[in-house]
């Protein structure tokens, strides 16, 4: 696939116009994993606008972020980093030959020890 093709991916998984984002950081300012971030989530949004996915997939953000949506909810402008970065780990996964998980299939793996949000997250990743 093409790195344009893989951007165009990445914004069609998500439904999200990065071109909406106006940089402003409170989508950073809020995320709990800040810290442990290379590419921040409001730098992640000007990845995929410059088409450099491979700086993406290749950086520790895609896999620390927590899926909590916290920069989806401060977003002023609708952006959705966080829906961003989930699209652009489901491209990884598909590129990998990763299968898709259906709800019939969930039960079966089911920890009773899990935390409620590990499932709703996962169910949020992989529906699509």
């Amino acid at each position: 696939m093409s790195v344009k093709n893989r951007a165009e991916e990445i914004r069609k998984i998500s439904g999200v116009d990065p071109y909406r984002c106006m940089k402003c950081g409170k989508c950073s300012a809020s995320c709990p994993s800040f810290n442990e971030m290379d590419i921040k989530p409001h730098q992640f949004v000007s990845y995929v606008l410059r088409d450099d996915i491979e700086s993406l997939v290749q950086s520790k953000s895609l896999w620390k972020c927590l899926s909590c949506f916290a920069c989806v909810e401060r977003c002023p402008r609708d952006v959705k980093p966080g829906k961003l970065i989930d699209a652009a780990r489901q491209l990884v996964e598909r590129e990998k030959g990763g299968n898709y998980l259906t709800a019939d299939e969930i039960p079966s793996l089911l920890d009773p020890e899990l935390p409620q949000q590990l499932l709703v997250s996962a169910f949020r990743r992989y529906r699509r």
